[in-house]
């Protein structure tokens, strides 16, 4: 001890002159510590922390005093966000289909359980033999989901338009998604004829969501003449596959000026989230849930992959390495 009522120690490597006889627990709170969230070790054998206040601090002590960090920076709180196409905002980021479920009733719980406020709708004939047969409107309230009417299964660019003129006359519908497909067996986009029904609907006051080939290239030229929404295939319509080609999507995603949305080809949870991650503003699917052995189950894990997949994309996905970067700081290391 020395003359002046102090002693030397060492704490966490550096020397200090404290007052003699304070105790372990005196000594943290002179430092600003909190005694219980410490963990102690003196002269390299660890304190109980049962005993900091009675332990007596002595001339020559080393000790080496340690809490948990964390591995690294805390973030700011996450708050909601939305997107707009043409003109109607949505917090849903997920729009389903109701085709291939086994009835009305189970379509209308996978909507609910995925949470979409959009869903597609196919433009058929009125059943005139049985008028009276339910309809999908007696189990999806149309005032409470936007209806999306598409142009499932036409093949060039009149039936397409025609179709979508039905729909507005039925329905005022002017939302709404095109499709027209090049071939049966592969379902892919006719690009030629998308483009000619993209324009001409446009100019009728349509606003197209178009299903297109995963070509920034094709997926500019469709905006430019008036789609409101670009929708590249991640794989083949109804093969569960996945997005095959992320490199493009990307691109297109970077090039639009209008919402990008992956229509076709999600089958997993894992789909969805990577095409979120992708930048994508929405995801479109409908046999990925329909099909599933739990359609109902299906779709809440598909709406908590689009929510998931669209928080890592606004936080910022972490650098890739080549080597390993310690998780937990090097400074302070015992």
């Amino acid at each position: 001890m020395h003359s002046d009522g102090t002693v030397s120690i060492t704490v966490n490597g550096e020397h200090k002159r404290v007052t003699a006889g304070l105790t372990i627990t005196q000594l943290a709170e002179e430092l600003g510590l909190v005694p219980a969230k410490l963990a102690v070790e003196r002269n390299f054998e660890v304190v109980p922390r049962s005993t900091l206040d009675q332990v007596i601090v002595e001339d020559g002590d080393e000790l080496e005093i340690v809490h948990f960090v964390g591995g690294g920076d805390h973030g700011k709180p996450v708050d909601e966000d939305s997107w707009t196409v043409a003109g109607k905002t949505f917090r849903s980021r997920l729009i389903v289909g109701t085709g291939k479920y086994k009835d009305f009733e189970q379509n209308a719980a996978a909507v609910a359980a995925s949470g979409a406020e959009i869903v597609t709708v196919a433009v058929r004939r009125v059943n005139v033999s049985d008028p009276k047969a339910p309809m999908l409107t007696d189990y999806i309230d149309p005032k409470k989901i936007t209806y999306l009417p598409n142009t499932a299964g036409c093949f060039d660019a009149e039936s397409a338009i025609r179709t979508l003129r039905l729909a507005r006359e039925a329905g005022g519908w002017e939302l709404v998604k095109l499709e027209v497909l090049g071939e049966a067996r592969t379902l892919y986009p006719d690009m030629v004829e998308t483009l000619r029904a993209t324009e001409i609907l446009a100019k009728e006051g349509f606003k197209p969501m178009v299903y297109c080939v995963d070509d920034p290239i094709a997926a500019k030229r469709l905006e430019d003449v008036g789609a409101v929404a670009i929708m590249p295939l991640g794989a083949p319509i109804g093969s569960g596959l996945g997005i095959q080609n992320q490199v493009t999507i990307r691109l297109i995603v970077e090039g639009a000026k209008v919402p990008v949305l992956v229509d076709a080809g999600v089958g997993s949870a894992s789909d969805a989230a990577v095409g979120m991650e992708l930048g994508c503003d929405g995801i479109l699917m409908n046999t990925a849930i329909a099909e599933a052995k739990d359609p109902i189950l299906m779709a809440a894990a598909m709406k908590a992959a689009v929510e998931a997949g669209r928080l890592s994309y606004r936080a910022g996905r972490m650098a890739k390495r080549r080597y390993a970067d310690p998780s937990s700081p090097l400074a302070g290391l015992i």
